[in-house]
């Protein structure tokens, strides 16, 4: 076991090109790192890494490992997941990705309830609105809302969410209420959009009677986090694009009122990625399974509410 937690150490190090990261992401300190590294290397009479003060590459011999030890890894992996499906006694780790949203609201509550059920399974739950990689930060599962660019990664569809456009009585009152969407695209008032590194140009998608209008939208704030527009929303500071879950108990209260409900947003995908390799992990397709359930009926029965 200890060789095998050397290559997955090994593995870690190599594709976040840190030791330390490598080392926070195994939860075990960067001296346990780089000791694992280093027998490994004594193992294999090979330096695997170029080591200087400010960097860590791998040589021609780390590269070379690297494609046979993620075979390796994969191998244990899948045959720990077929002796789990015979055993009926999925067990270890999960580390799942969610928007702050999302998680919050539908996925962080169902979680105690999936642990009760199946006490062997530990959850990591990461909560962020930009973009992750699901390789590369070693995550088991990532909920997102849109369109993956990563045609690579398998996806399990949940829902398509309806979306609006929404402001405080007291923006509306202020700045108006507009009529179409011209008035957006206009500049005529203030839109509070998500922007975080990568985040494509802001565009809100609308149904027209003319077909979808992807309408170009400025404003004077900016956040990488969901709830912060959520929150400049409430106060007044301007007009927010939401999946409806995200906004359905301020719009019960009045707090926010629809825009534009003459051209909504289009509905937007709610899914999950995971690799193929993943696929084949029981604890996973359990994981899937429970939470696709779950957030299936809360969204109905959200809809029923309102």
């Amino acid at each position: 076991m200890a060789y095998l937690e050397n290559i997955r150490t090994f593995l870690r190090v190599y594709e976040l090109g840190n030791m330390s990261a490598a080392a926070r992401d195994l939860r075990i300190s960067s001296a346990v790192a780089s000791s694992r590294v280093s027998q490994l290397e004594e193992h294999l009479n090979v330096r695997l890494f170029q080591r200087t003060t400010r960097a860590l590459s791998p040589t021609e011999h780390g590269n070379l490992f690297y494609r046979g030890a993620t075979k390796i890894i994969e191998a244990v992996e899948e045959a720990e997941a077929e002796i789990s499906n015979v055993t009926r006694s999925p067990r270890g780790t999960l580390f799942v990705a969610a928007p702050i949203g999302m998680g919050q609201r539908l996925i962080a509550p169902a979680i105690p309830k999936f642990k009760e059920a199946n006490p062997l399974i530990d959850i990591r739950l990461r909560l962020s609105d930009r973009k992750v990689d699901l390789t590369g930060e070693g995550l088991d599962a990532a909920f997102f809302l849109g369109l993956p660019e990563d045609s690579n990664l398998k996806i399990r569809k949940i829902a398509d969410c309806d979306r609006l456009l929404c402001a405080s009585p007291e923006y509306l009152a202020r700045k108006g209420n507009p009529k179409t969407s011209d008035e957006l695209a206009a500049g005529r008032h203030d839109c509070l959009n998500m922007r975080y590194p990568g985040a494509p140009e802001f565009q809100w998608p609308l149904q027209t009677e003319n077909g979808v209008k992807r309408v170009a939208v400025s404003g004077p704030f900016e956040s990488d986090h969901g709830d912060v527009l959520t929150g400049w929303a409430l106060e007044g500071h301007g007009i927010v694009l939401k999946p409806t879950f995200e906004v359905a108990d301020y719009l019960a209260s009045g707090k926010l009122v629809p825009v534009l409900k003459n051209e909504p947003p289009i509905p937007v995908q709610m899914a999950c990625l995971y690799t193929h390799r993943r696929r084949q992990d029981p604890k996973v397709r359990l994981f899937l399974d429970f939470m696709v359930a779950h957030i299936q009926k809360s969204l109905a029965e959200l809809a029923n509410a309102h």
